[in-house]
């Protein structure tokens, strides 16, 4: 079994300040074999580090995607996809690139959750069931619960916007370490979400020493 962070965001992104760089010597500090680098409408900072080679980590494409109803990863698409498209328009486009459309945080209102927009029935291929931005569990428990009922695979990610919080959720898989087996393993369920999520505790302290200490 590897450990995949499929949810990690860079300074391509607008609101991360951590270098392709940081997030690829972090992961392998941390003991991730596989990581995504899923910005935020862009592949810029997917395409730069599997460029890199700094190390043993395996590095998928990737990209979130703004749909006119909330988030979607379009986990292994190498290409743009643009913003503002349907859900079901873009999950078709993830899917031409042959891509896995994930659902990231499902079901949280304030964070663009697809599913607490929308009940259309969408040919997504995961959601994540442990994010670890979470501030309170109820929905990822929401999430685990769709995954349990519909078995639909069922993710962990850091969704980490900061290098510190890296691999604080993963997901165990199982598969060769090479894109394509990555694919596969997670359309195939080979996938157990893991980790306890970043401390709020931490992670305010963090921004304030960042935000405010650091200014002064």
């Amino acid at each position: 079994m590897y450990k995949l962070d499929p949810h990690i965001h860079s300074i391509y992104s607008g609101d991360s300040n951590t270098s392709i760089e940081d997030i690829i010597r972090t992961a392998e500090k941390k003991g991730l074999d596989i990581i995504a680098i899923s910005d935020h409408n862009t592949v810029e900072g997917s395409k730069i580090a599997r460029t890199l080679g700094l190390n043993d980590v395996l590095i998928v494409p990737s990209i979130e995607i703004s749909s006119s109803e909330g988030h979607i990863l379009g986990f292994g698409c190498e290409e743009l996809i643009e913003k503002g498209l349907t859900p079901a328009e873009t999950i078709d486009r993830i899917h031409e690139q042959g891509g896995l459309a994930i659902v990231p945080h499902p079901f949280c209102f304030y964070r663009h959750g697809l599913l607490d927009k929308t009940d259309e029935r969408l040919e997504y291929d995961g959601i994540e069931t442990k994010n670890a931005r979470f501030i309170l569990g109820y929905c990822n428990s929401k999430a685990k619960k769709l995954s349990m009922k519909n078995s639909i695979p069922a993710l962990g990610s850091s969704d980490a916007h900061y290098k510190e919080f890296i691999g604080d959720c993963y997901t165990k898989i199982d598969c060769e370490k090479d894109i394509d087996s990555v694919l596969k393993a997670i359309k195939k369920n080979k996938v157990a979400p893991a980790g306890k999520g970043t401390s709020n505790i931490q992670l305010a302290k963090y921004l304030f020493d960042k935000n405010v200490l650091k200014k002064k």
